[in-house]
């Protein structure tokens, strides 16, 4: 079986897109807003429409109708890589992001954002909660692109780890500090009401400009710790699910609740018909919050009970893996694309595709061009949402956990934790399975497709040969200051910390 994946990259993709996809130009007062949302942790299983027995995620499940949905959509393993791919639709190993902390998760800063590809096309663009793609000034959205920004530090809500990566000391999910435009403020309430708040009060703001928005609110819910409002995490807990799993099943129907407000505002506003709204997530289900034991994912673990009595098992929609696995698991996310009135609703496109295409998507779809200072590897998922029968040629798609220890030779890991993906197979640490005949995984076929195996090790040492060097944080000196604790402190010494004017809807 002969298979000749094309990656196309650079210049040849740029041309590519440019030429063949872009919309004719037009005033940046018609191009369409974005609104781009992602949550943190929850994958592909935990949403109603991806037939979850027991959680109620009626929002989503209306998106999912409404949408057109990538039902085999690719992020990284875990939250700053898949960031990093997202931002710049570059691998985040080419970025320089191979980890979460150690200062490895700071975005290289000759990289090109999304913010910055759409503000030549008449964008202004807000960044809304979790970045995690460098705590230190240069590296804050601010200073990547972004008009506002209201986010917190590290990779979660009252996070430090060694290093600058750390969020504002003792913050919480309850009345946290955000940073708001370079200034600390206090917030009453929970992180995901405030988040959405706060995007919205921007969208307010903007919405009547004589240019179009880019909003990306990426929440830190329903990440660790597992702290949902009393009421969602109790109906857990009544029902004998441990701290953690209530935790996290309540922060997910917390958030679909808020994502039914936001579209309630978005329609009084009347801008339905003139945003591109996409809902998505950073990465698999975590293994902790969903009360499933090992990283396999598949074995059902019971949580608790319903109403009737009957046992409410854990999750996973069939798959091996969860979050910090590049099994099927460990990266398939839920990819829903809403845009009234232009996009056919309640189409399922099964093609395998990227987090790296967002970014070259999200260009097409506005007529933004692509710089060619940067070797873009995704491509634009334009003739798949237009299409009826779409030229697409099939392709490898990388993937590593990059999660090694500091000062450990990223070399000796090369051949541990990678997975390679194309439509019809993954070949997952030299183990080959054909995820169209048995998408759970249950059965090698490595001896059976020799060739495949063959030429998916090839592209990958390629692949890994290009990304190698790189890899530009692995070898920097830890930072002494935190940069969020020192700016904290001293405001709070010099100025106070203000209460955050919540805006008015």
């Amino acid at each position: 079986m002969k298979m000749k994946p094309k990656l196309a990259t650079g210049l040849t993709l740029c041309a590519l897109l440019v030429s063949a996809f872009q919309v004719p130009a037009a005033a940046a007062s018609e191009r369409p807003n974005i609104i781009f949302i992602m949550t943190d942790d929850q994958g592909y299983a935990p949403v109603g429409a991806h037939g979850h027995p027991w959680l109620k995620t009626p929002n989503m499940d209306k998106m999912h109708a409404q949408s057109i949905r990538f039902d085999r959509f690719m992020m990284g393993s875990t939250c700053a890589p898949s960031r990093a791919g997202i931002m710049t639709g570059v691998h985040s190993i080419k970025n320089g992001v191979t980890h979460t902390i150690y200062e490895r998760e700071r975005l290289n800063l000759k990289a090109t954002t999304i913010p910055q590809v759409l503000q030549p096309a008449g964008y202004t663009s807000g960044y809304f909660g979790k970045w995690h793609l460098g705590d230190e000034s240069p590296y804050q959205p601010e200073n990547r692109g972004f008009d506002e920004v209201f986010i917190h530090g590290a990779g979660g809500i009252g996070q430090a780890y060694p290093g600058s990566c750390a969020d504002v000391p003792k913050n919480n999910y309850f009345d946290p500090v955000f940073k708001h435009n370079g200034t600390f403020v206090k917030t009453k309430g929970y992180c995901t009401d405030i988040l959405f708040k706060a995007t919205l009060g921007w969208i307010k703001e903007v919405k009547d400009k004589d240019q179009p928005f880019f909003a990306y609110l990426s929440t830190n819910a329903p990440h660790s710790p597992f702290v949902a409002p009393p009421a969602y995490q109790k109906r857990y807990k009544d029902r004998g699910f441990n701290k953690s799993a209530a935790g996290f099943y309540g922060m997910i129907e917390h958030i679909d609740d808020n994502l039914g407000a936001m579209f309630d505002q978005l329609e009084k506003w009347g801008l339905m018909e003139h945003t591109i709204i996409i809902f998505t997530s950073d990465n698999g289900m975590t293994r902790i919050g969903c009360g499933l034991k090992g990283f396999d994912g598949r074995p059902q673990v019971k949580l608790g009970k319903d109403q009737e009595g009957n046992s409410m098992m854990s999750y996973n929609a069939g798959m091996k893996g969860l979050k910090g696995t590049v099994d099927e698991g460990g990266v398939r996310v839920p990819f829903f694309v809403l845009w009234e009135g232009k996009i056919k609703e309640g189409r399922t496109v099964d093609t395998v595709v990227s987090y790296l295409d967002i970014l070259p998507t999200l260009a097409d779809l506005v007529g933004a061009t692509l710089p060619d200072s940067q070797a873009f590897e995704g491509r634009s998922l334009k003739p798949l949402i237009f299409e009826k029968n779409p030229q697409w040629e099939d392709r490898f798609q990388f993937q590593h956990v990059t999660r090694w220890d500091r000062g450990a030779d990223p070399d000796k890991f090369k051949w541990k934790n990678y997975s390679v993906r194309n439509q019809r197979f993954r070949l997952v640490e030299g183990v080959l399975y054909d995820m169209e005949n048995d998408p759970e995984q249950t059965k090698e076929v490595t001896a059976e497709f020799p060739e495949v195996v063959t030429e998916m090790k090839k592209a990958y040492e390629k692949f890994w040969e290009e990304a190698r060097p790189l890899m530009i944080n692995e070898d920097v000196p830890m930072a002494k200051e935190k940069p969020f604790h020192v700016d904290y402190n001293t405001q709070k010494l010099n100025e106070g910390i203000p209460m955050w004017e919540e805006p008015k809807l």
